[in-house]
């Protein structure tokens, strides 16, 4: 993904006041790093206490991901499958969430792997 723009956004805590935040990953292309330089838009996440926990959604990410590894596979830079969870609205307008699959740990990796 050089040079893609994926979408994110804060998932909780969306009544604190944002600041410009610097974000940043594991992959080994450096692509993953978020900040105004990289990339053409700054990034603003709510400012939270350190004990606090912030949620950010990274979206149209997975077709890139899945297509070279399958789902629960292994993926480009061995960076194991996010917890995915289905987001909905029933029909009271209520959000509703499930979880369609837990995070991939390290002991599947390296069994896929054959260790």
């Amino acid at each position: 993904g050089l040079n893609q723009k994926f979408i994110l956004m804060a998932i909780n805590n969306w009544n604190e006041p944002f600041h410009k935040v610097k974000l940043g990953g594991l992959t080994c292309d450096s692509m993953d790093y978020y900040n105004s330089e990289a990339h053409s838009f700054e990034v603003f996440l709510p400012k939270v206490e350190r004990n606090e926990k912030q949620y950010v959604g990274f979206f149209h990410t997975g077709a890139y991901q899945e297509s070279l590894g399958g789902y629960g596979g292994i993926q480009h830079c061995l960076i194991p499958a996010p917890k995915h969870v289905l987001i909905d609205k029933d029909e009271e307008g209520n959000i509703t969430t499930k979880l369609f699959a837990e995070e991939q740990t390290s002991e599947s990796m390296l069994k896929i792997l054959g260790y």
